[in-house]
């Protein structure tokens, strides 16, 4: 089944402030957002090898080539250094689309 998100879900999931984003994905949550009509997820707790220590990532889905799009990051800090068509998503992520976000 398809979720599509309706405007009220989408400011329900809305990211109020930079500190509220950490809090989500320290403690594990999954987001998807929508920025300039591009659609990006992100996935902490992650091991990018089986023996690398955990870490988050953060990529533009729905492309072609979603590894070059793609960054590691070792804390939620260098998630929001993440750049998507010039802007830092430290300076946009309480404007972003929030799509769907676990916590």
């Amino acid at each position: 089944m398809n979720y599509y998100p309706t405007p009220e879900s989408i400011e329900l999931n809305r990211f109020k402030t930079i500190s509220d984003f950490k809090w989500c994905v320290n403690c594990g949550g999954e987001v998807e957002f929508e920025w300039n009509g591009k659609l990006f997820g992100i996935c902490p707790k992650l091991r990018k090898t089986p023996d690398a220590p955990l870490q988050m990532m953060i990529s533009q889905i729905y492309v072609d080539d979603a590894d070059r799009a793609e960054k590691w990051c070792d804390n939620a800090d260098e998630v929001l250094e993440y750049v998507i068509d010039g802007d830092r998503l430290r300076d946009i992520i309480t404007k972003v689309d929030v799509t769907s976000r676990t916590i």
